[in-house]
């Protein structure tokens, strides 16, 4: 591309050479050939003038008294009518430039000029035009150099990034070349950057969601298989496949909830569903786990409560924070439902030391962990409850109190108050 540029600038400049410097050296010729013949002329006119004069006064003619008044590069002779011819210079050879008067004595008066010297004027302005057109040349092959590097090196750069793109590299690069066009193509080529970077930063949060949120229920669901595989009675295989495949579901529908925050987190598939179903279950999964740790998990609180949420997801951010409780807390874990406003509040907590004072504000971020985990399980249970309308806070470090706060189902008549469920 650049040597198309440059070509192509030189290819104008020549032939804008080439009309303009001839035209111009056929013009310059013919005025300095008429300047030429001007100055013999006049010089003829005016020594013709000097000759009447001198005669009229009657005064000596020579060569010595006259030549003065020629230039010394010309030939004058003066012919006067009864006397000798009176020449000054030396007479040129070759083709002349000639100029001649004749005065009121009769006189005449005829100067020449070698025409050699007019060729060597036309010759230096032939030169000067040259030196003139050869300046304009570099000075184009210059500015098409200039300007080819302009335009190469930013199509270069805006194909490596295209290339970077194409290799998995994603990183916009923000360059601009003070070019419309091009800076319009590095625009398009950031914006597609960010949305690819947008798109492999989703992809890897949905793997790494995927990996936290399955982890516990396929343990789960491993640890029923071994005991159906250890036993040999029919009706404990049949309850425990019972339970196993009720897992399963669990699990199915755990994955398409992940699927679908993935593509949009705002998209929920609330609906009104009995709150002590998804906490019944919940605690039926963990106790065999908490059991292992010679640990306890209980449920108090309101029953007969209806939330409006998704349920699946409501059973992921508890089993979250159930899992948070094993794995960081200690002592008995307590779930506790109560009500507030039209909400209904299920709080999580533990006898454990609690959440660090520095990172009471950043619980909820991505990577953030007090005991080395993968910081990614208090997070994904955040946005789930978000995605729902809800919300999840920690109200209060030490001991830890965990609460997932969701909407009431409207009621058209007045209810009689829930009962209080008792510990268990």
């Amino acid at each position: 591309m650049r040597r198309r540029l440059i070509n192509s600038t030189l290819a104008v400049v020549l032939v804008v050479i080439a009309v303009f410097g001839v035209s111009l050296v056929i013009v310059e010729t013919r005025t300095i050939s008429s300047s030429a013949q001007e100055s013999v002329d006049s010089e003829a006119l005016r020594l013709v003038s000097i000759v009447d004069s001198r005669l009229l006064g009657g005064e000596n003619i020579t060569s010595q008294i006259l030549a003065e008044q020629v230039d010394n590069e010309r030939y004058a002779r003066i012919e006067i009518p009864g006397r000798a011819p009176v020449e000054i210079g030396v007479r040129p050879e070759g083709s002349v430039i000639r100029g001649k008067e004749e005065g009121e004595e009769g006189e005449v008066v005829t100067v020449e000029e070698a025409r050699s010297s007019v060729t060597r004027e036309v010759g230096r302005t032939l030169l000067i035009i040259g030196m003139v057109a050869l300046l304009a040349v570099i000075a184009a092959v210059l500015l098409a150099v200039r300007q080819a590097n302009k335009l190469a090196s930013p199509l270069t750069d805006l194909a490596e990034t295209a290339e970077r793109l194409g290799s998995g590299d994603p990183r916009p690069r923000h360059k601009r070349y003070a070019v419309p066009e091009l800076d319009r193509v590095a625009d398009v080529l950031d914006s597609s950057a960010e949305r690819i970077a947008r798109m492999l930063t989703a992809e890897r949060r949905l793997a790494a969601d995927a990996s936290h949120q399955l982890r516990t229920p396929l343990t789960a669901l491993s640890m029923r298989l071994e005991e159906i595989s250890a036993t040999d009675d029919l009706d404990t295989v049949k309850e425990e496949a019972t339970i196993a495949l009720a897992q399963v579901e669990r699990l199915t529908d755990v994955v398409e909830r992940l699927l679908t925050n993935a593509r949009d987190p705002r998209t929920g598939s609330a609906v009104a569903f009995d709150l002590d179903e998804v906490v019944k279950q919940q605690l039926e999964e963990w106790r065999p786990a908490y059991r292992s740790a010679g640990r306890a998990i209980v449920c108090s609180g309101r029953s007969g409560m209806r939330a409006v949420a998704t349920p699946g997801a409501v059973a992921q951010v508890l089993a979250a924070l159930i899992e948070n409780s094993l794995m960081h807390g200690g002592g008995t874990v307590a779930l506790r439902t109560r009500v507030t406003g039209n909400q209904a509040v299920i709080e999580v907590t533990d006898e454990g030391p609690g959440v660090p004072a520095d990172l009471g504000a950043r619980i909820f971020e991505r990577t953030i962990s007090g005991r080395n985990s993968t910081g990614i399980g208090l997070a994904v249970a955040r946005d789930l409850a978000e995605a729902d309308g809800g919300r999840l806070e920690l109200l209060q470090q030490q001991p830890p109190v965990f609460a997932l706060f969701l909407s009431r189902e409207a009621r058209t008549r007045k209810a009689p108050k829930e009962p209080e469920r008792p510990v268990r």
